[in-house]
């Protein structure tokens, strides 16, 4: 792992060398794509450079699923076919490695209008651009390797700190947030296969509850989510962090027990004096020991790191949710804003903070707003 960490910041190095050379505008071609795969140990990444008007855009990689078995010119196959729509295709692809081009060639050209062109021999300027498109898949995936070597070693103490089994692979947890219970938001996300998962994240809206209620809106998103699976739909987890102490995770264990999931290992995390990371106390849901974990132990920063993300993707939505509901609820409070007039006003302003800084004049010039709602409007925030 050490090595591989070093040749990954030699091989950046040289890649800045490179990049300062500077010589994108002598870019023979103004749109083209340059697409590059790197292999290693199983794994693929594929990294697209794009040109557009003559002039780097910049680079993305992409790492491609239940790949491990393809041969590379299938994995750069399904990579055109899923990636590429008339929309973003451009008149010319090149690409690193060799394969049958004429069928793509038409398919492209006939979703974009145009002749669209893929090169797999290339000179000149083009050979360059692909061989820095090759070095920046090699340390991307370089780079995800390590990655996933890292959540690996951390995943393993983990099961050892905890006393888990060897099969504990897919792990969901849960956090509440809301302010003063306003707009509460609960957030699930999803660690599997060595890494979260952030397209399985999942937010949950929470209404019908006494506002300030943790134990209530625990109790609707379990309840939600595991009736669902025990149901059926949706994979089962086979560890479920609480972000809570043990109200919250009292709650939990009922609600896996209502649906038939009382088999599901339940963890509580309650959080240590002053909020600080290293003093979480893990609290078991089979059998209510509670543990402490040292605040250099690998396998409680794998299980801070789900919490985290479980609380940070709470609060996004939370703020976001709140923000909406406050600028509603500003412009709903005046008598004569319809939704149609409220969406008018935004719309025109940008925003409530727009609307807020109009003077009445600039008010009455939005489409369905009379000289008089105008005054209303200004005397509202003045």
């Amino acid at each position: 792992e050490y090595e591989m960490a070093v040749v990954f910041r030699n091989r950046m190095q040289a890649l800045r060398q490179v990049q300062a050379k500077q010589f994108v505008s002598d870019f023979s071609v103004n749109d083209a794509d340059i697409i590059a795969l790197a292999s290693n140990k199983g794994g693929h990444c594929i990294n697209l450079v794009m040109i557009r008007g003559g002039r780097h855009l910049g680079d993305k990689s992409y790492f491609p699923k239940n790949s491990q078995d393809a041969e590379l010119a299938e994995t750069i196959e399904a990579f055109l076919t899923q990636h590429y729509t008339a929309l973003n295709t451009p008149p010319l692809i090149v690409c690193g490695v060799e394969f049958d081009t004429k069928d793509f060639e038409q398919v492209l050209s006939e979703q974009a209008s145009r002749k669209v062109r893929i090169q797999t021999n290339t000179i000149g300027d083009k050979k360059v651009w692909l061989k820095m498109a090759q070095t920046n898949a090699e340390l991307a995936l370089t780079q995800q390797q390590l990655t996933s070597s890292n959540q690996a070693v951390r995943l393993l103490a983990l099961r050892e700190a905890l006393h888990l089994p060897e099969n504990i692979e897919r792990m969901e947890c849960f956090d509440i947030s809301h302010t003063m219970g306003e707009a509460t938001v609960a957030s699930c996300v999803v660690f599997d296969k060595g890494d979260l998962q952030n397209s399985e994240y999942r937010r949950y809206n929470i209404t019908g509850i006494t506002p300030g209620d943790d134990y209530a809106a625990m109790r609707d998103v379990l309840t939600r989510r595991y009736k669902k699976v025990a149901a059926g739909e949706g994979k089962r987890p086979d560890l479920v962090f609480i972000d809570g102490g043990k109200g919250q995770l009292g709650v939990a264990i009922e609600v896996m027990q209502e649906v038939g999931l009382g088999d599901i290992l339940l963890v509580g995390i309650a959080k240590g004096e002053d909020r600080k990371p290293g003093l979480e106390t893990m609290i078991f849901g089979d059998t209510g020991e509670m543990l402490n974990l040292p605040a250099d132990n690998i396998g409680l920063h794998l299980l801070q790191q789900i919490r985290d993300e479980a609380h940070r993707f709470a609060i996004t939505a939370h703020r976001a949710k709140r923000a909406k509901a406050r600028i509603s609820s500003s412009l709903e409070d005046i008598a004569g804003i319809g939704a149609k007039r409220r969406k008018a006003l935004l719309t025109h302003f940008g925003g409530l903070d727009g609307v807020k800084n109009a003077s009445m004049v600039e008010i009455a010039q939005v489409e369905g707003i009379s000289k008089s709602l105008a005054e209303k409007i200004y005397g509202e925030f003045h």
